[in-house]
């Protein structure tokens, strides 16, 4: 059975050729056992993930690691509390269960931060619009460098999960949803887990507060994009480069800038 996915995409397991050598190359890069979204769906357009990735994979080598972590420490989380080890155990999430929900958490915080600067690079260096001034962090973290589990289709969730799933993930988002935050397709495996998330963040939602965190990241995504834009060295774009700045922007002004701030609070709310 197939991932559906909300946007047109190129699954792992289907990729071949050049692109399987482009997906290998994202999770050595990024040290991640996935690929995200953005670029499978880019891999559906003639030479869009070629360009796009030779273009930026030299920022991931480069600043943009300190760039991501200065919108991660900057984020503007607001005050929650937090789940105990008792009402996980409680819950029926074992430790060991735990320390893999904490392994999918901090690999979406690790490379999610990472897309928001360095597409925001990008959609500056073509795009370009006044910013804030920002800094870089002195040091950024290494990549987790864990396996996480499969992500699992939409339609393999139970109806009560994929509902859930689908309310959190309009929560924070300032328009319609239009794509599935992989995240919580990810946690999709523990649904007493994502109903404690649930419950933690509806009074955020229903006062406005996730939407303001989606802005407040965005912002700072653009910042941080912002001065990364002068490292660009782009060759002669593909024909498709309009498609290109309309899915990275569709991106990273809905679930990256929102998943970014959102994966930082639920993280900040799981105990160690």
């Amino acid at each position: 059975m197939k991932a559906q996915e909300s946007v047109p995409s190129v699954l792992e397991a289907d990729a071949r050729g050049t692109i399987a050598e482009i997906y290998a190359d994202i999770r050595k890069v990024l040290g991640t056992s996935v690929v995200n979204l953005i670029w499978r769906n880019l891999a559906t357009m003639p030479g869009a993930l070629e360009w796009t990735w030779a273009t930026v994979r030299p920022l991931y080598q480069g600043a943009a690691p300190m760039h991501a972590e200065a919108v991660r420490r900057r984020i503007d989380l607001p005050d929650v509390p937090g789940f105990s080890a008792d009402a996980l155990l409680a819950a029926g999430i074992e430790p060991a269960d735990q320390a893999i929900i904490r392994h999918v958490l901090d690999s979406y915080q690790y490379t999610n931060a990472l897309a928001l600067v360095v597409l925001s690079a990008l959609l500056a260096h073509f795009e370009p619009r006044p910013a804030d001034p920002v800094s870089a962090a002195e040091t950024a973290p290494p990549p987790a460098g864990v396996k996480i589990p499969e992500l699992p289709p939409m339609d393999a969730l139970d109806p009560e999960v994929a509902r859930l799933v689908a309310e959190l993930n309009g929560f924070g988002e300032d328009t319609a949803p239009q794509l599935i935050a992989s995240m919580y397709r990810h946690l999709a495996y523990w649904p007493a887990y994502l109903a404690l998330v649930r419950t933690m963040l509806v009074p955020l939602q229903a006062d406005g507060r996730l939407d303001a965190l989606t802005r407040s990241t965005r912002t700072l995504g653009h910042a941080h994009g912002a001065m990364l834009a002068s490292q660009l060295k782009p060759a002669a774009p593909p024909d498709t480069l309009a498609g290109v700045l309309k899915s990275c922007r569709l991106f990273v002004e809905h679930p990256i800038a929102r998943m970014t701030g959102l994966c930082a609070l639920i993280r900040r709310a799981t105990p160690e």
